[in-house]
């Protein structure tokens, strides 16, 4: 089993920064990969940006160059440094983990950019 909680999202304005955070728990060195995904209003939940346990990281084409994500080994929590954020970048984000053929979920930290 993990648990993932995430925290620091909030309403903030177009072209300003956020870092979203991600404290896991439970089974940590079983996770495979660890990722971020987004739902917008009315649209499907669609993947950020997600990282493997050997570093390697993917971004959606739309935060290239914008967002970066990063993980603390000592504080076993994962991070999502966006900035430039745009109006489209408002969503429900949520952490996720794959851990032995399992998905894990948190509950979500709400982010809004207004324009």
């Amino acid at each position: 089993q993990v648990q993932l909680v995430e925290s620091g999202g909030g309403l903030v304005q177009a072209g300003d920064s956020l870092r979203l955070s991600c404290a896991a728990s439970g089974s940590i060195f079983s996770i495979n990969v660890l990722g971020w995904y987004r739902q917008a209003p009315g649209k499907q939940r669609e993947l950020v940006a997600d990282i493997t346990s050997d570093g390697g990281a993917d971004y959606a084409d739309s935060v290239k160059g914008r967002f970066t994500i990063s993980g603390d080994n000592t504080k076993n929590t994962l991070y999502l440094q966006m900035n430039s954020l745009k109006p489209e970048d408002t969503g429900l984000y949520y952490c996720h983990a794959w851990s032995d053929g399992l998905d894990y979920w948190g509950k979500g930290t709400l982010v809004t950019v207004s324009s």
